[in-house]
């Protein structure tokens, strides 16, 4: 079945329902949505494009990012999102890689790939893309659950970034698994778009366009916590996906606004570690309204859940373990822990985590020797470091690259991370190795504050002395102004090591 017929079906239930919104502006309702989407599907076949053909989209949040999704599946096409905050020559390498026959833009970025692809852009602002949308247009071409729907290109931290091949099989069980595990959807609620559509909040329109809600685009185009708090007082109840740097964010706007978070339903978080501290924080100040996911492109949204109920839970004797776990397995996957040759592993033993099931992807884009790396026996390797307890809840230690083996002991990042994160004065931290000739690796730690804070090393670490082994406190805290970040706010710590590393 082809994805897009999700769209054709809400739209003959529910034509005249709100649909598409820049900000407090209503830009179509679930009729209007459908036909321009249909249009843009045959405007995209007169110039060639047909089933299998890639289609690459370079723009910021705005409604016409889901016309422009579901046009190129009604047309059988393939979809390229690609996140907006990539440099031109990024860009112009993903399209280059992907064939893309095609880029729909907006200004900004799409000047910066105009300088650097000679591939054909149009931009959503013009009077051709208007054009392209006005007219009739057909049903959605006639696709298989097999057949390739979205690229998703990882965020290559380390060398060129990879393409995962999602298919409309897994987008339709991807979105499925959200009522069934995430949070349930109904025609009253709003999907807002703070984070980028290229990724996770992009995949989750999908069930919310099936269930008919609206969608909000906020006039800011990106992430702005002020204009979260007043989109969800006048129009929500509002659902969406952050990353765990934009829930801390939003955490610190609500207190110096004095706000509860009225107005939101519900704040999927995943895409990156989030530190108990701070969704504790989260949790005391704006109440359950927080469900956390662990996925990958390659299993996108959609490896394991932690329920809204058990995120706010204080009662239950584990409540502390369980909200530093990402929670049980969703219901189309099942998750091992494997050693180094992939056997599974018992309870509570560390491995990496290992997931199979509908939602794992074929393989990557034309990339036979990282698809056989990553695949074994029919379990994709995440390369996540991880734990399953006897209750089926799974614990992320780090990165496999992440670990450090200091005097022959493996010492796990996040487990000091969380620590420090527990003082009040600390903002962010991240912690690496740093080769030492005596211990094979030193513990550093890379600290953020508060602005006014007063906490020195010493303080840092009698609070690791009074938390964790000696071994695994910190050799060196460095204070720094800013942790560095890819993108979509995930902390480098390639680019830690790097700078350790520069020092000699």
């Amino acid at each position: 079945m082809n994805i897009a017929q999700w769209l054709e079906r809400t739209a003959l239930e529910r034509g005249h329902s709100p649909a598409l919104f820049q900000g407090a502006r209503q830009m179509a309702d679930y009729a209007g949505f459908r036909d321009r989407a249909a249009a843009l599907a045959s405007a995209l076949a007169q110039r060639g494009v047909g089933p299998g053909d890639r289609v690459a989209i370079f723009m910021k949040n705005r409604p016409e990012y889901l016309i422009v999704l579901y046009g190129i599946w009604y047309a059988g096409a393939v979809a390229v999102p690609i996140n907006a905050k990539l440099h031109g020559k990024e860009a112009a390498w993903i399209i280059e890689n992907s064939e893309a026959r095609l880029a729909f833009v907006t200004e900004d970025p799409g000047a910066g790939l105009a300088a650097a692809s000679a591939v054909k852009t149009i931009d959503v602002g013009s009077g051709d893309f208007v054009a392209m949308t006005q007219g009739s247009g057909a049903a959605p071409v006639s696709r298989g659950p097999d057949d390739l729907a979205w690229l998703f290109y990882t965020s290559g931290t380390t060398g060129r970034p990879k393409g995962v091949q999602i298919t409309h099989g897994m987008l339709a069980t991807m979105s499925l698994c959200y009522p069934l595990d995430v949070d349930a959807v109904t025609p009253e609620d709003a999907a807002f778009y703070a984070a980028p559509m290229s990724h996770g909040a992009g995949f989750y329109a999908l069930i919310h366009v099936r269930m008919g809600a609206r969608h909000i685009c906020p006039d800011s185009a990106g992430f702005d916590a002020a204009e979260v708090l007043e989109t969800a007082r006048t129009q929500g109840p509002l659902s969406m996906f952050m990353a765990p740097t934009m829930v801390r964010r939003l955490t610190d706007e609500a207190r110096r606004q004095g706000s509860d978070g009225d107005g939101i339903r519900t704040i999927v978080y995943g895409g990156g570690p989030m530190y108990r501290a701070d969704i504790e924080d989260a949790v005391a100040l704006l109440g359950s309204r927080f469900v956390q996911i662990y996925g990958q492109g390659e299993c996108p949204m959609a490896i394991s859940a932690l329920p809204r109920n058990e995120v706010a839970d204080r009662s239950h004797a584990r409540w502390r373990k369980r909200l530093g776990s990402v929670g049980r397995a969703q219901s189309a996957v099942e998750i091992a822990i494997g050693d180094a040759d992939g056997n599974p592993l018992p309870a509570g033993e560390t491995g990496e985590i290992m997931v199979r099931g509908a939602l794992v992807m074929p393989g990557y884009w034309r990339n036979p020797e990282a698809t056989e790396k990553t695949l074994r026996s029919g379990w994709l390797m995440t390369g996540d470091m991880g734990s399953l307890d006897a209750d089926g809840y799974l614990t992320l230690h780090d990165r496999s690259k992440d670990v450090i083996i200091s005097g022959g002991t493996n010492i796990y990042p996040r487990e000091i991370e969380d620590v420090l994160l527990t003082h009040p004065e600390v903002r962010e931290c991240a912690v690496v190795g740093r080769p030492s000739p005596e211990w094979g690796e030193d513990v550093i730690a890379f600290v953020s504050l508060y602005p006014d804070a007063t906490v020195d090393k010493a303080a840092l670490d009698a609070l690791c002395l009074a938390e964790i082994a000696r071994f695994k406190r910190p050799k060196e805290y460095r204070f720094v102004a800013d942790l560095p970040k890819n993108n979509y706010g995930k902390i480098l710590k390639t680019e830690l090591r790097r700078m350790l590393e520069d020092e000699g």
